[in-house]
């Protein structure tokens, strides 16, 4: 288990059908980096709480309305013009590392935030994901589940 919530975002993304189960959710708008650190703290047990859900979020929703969500919205449209154009996919390129960059930190400030809360001595039903993500997307939901459950 990672302490470290980018490490532990990396790793996990990279297993088989998360990336897919992320697009899903992110498309029917959910913030992936709010899973991501949800499902970080699902693993270290700590308990859900509408406090912690609501700092979460505070954090969260600002940034990516701002700085994430601007970045994503350019590289997007960006992506018809740039396949007849090298010069701007270079530049769509360049936008998408900026992306990245921005959910990096992202990551950073919800780990920052949440890094300290302590677990709980026995297991916690979930409750993380299902206070954070679209309730129509069972699913995506339980790919992620299954995901976090794999050592």
């Amino acid at each position: 288990m990672h302490s470290d919530l980018w490490r532990f975002a990396e790793e996990f993304y990279r297993r088989p059908g998360v990336e897919a189960a992320c697009l899903q959710l992110q498309a029917q708008g959910a913030d992936v980096c709010l899973l991501l650190c949800a499902l970080w703290c699902e693993v270290r047990k700590v308990p859900c709480t509408a406090q912690r859900i609501a700092a979460l979020c505070n954090i969260a929703q600002p940034w990516q309305a701002q700085v994430v969500t601007p970045l994503r919205q350019l590289r997007q449209g960006w992506r018809s013009a740039a396949q007849d154009d090298p010069g701007l996919a270079d530049l769509r390129e360049q936008v998408k590392t900026l992306e990245l960059e921005a959910e990096r930190e992202l990551l950073q400030r919800l780990a920052l935030h949440s890094r300290d809360w302590p677990s709980a001595d026995t297991p916690q039903p979930g409750g993380w994901l299902e206070q954070l993500a679209p309730a129509t997307e069972h699913a995506a939901l339980q790919v992620l589940r299954d995901a976090a459950a794999r050592p």
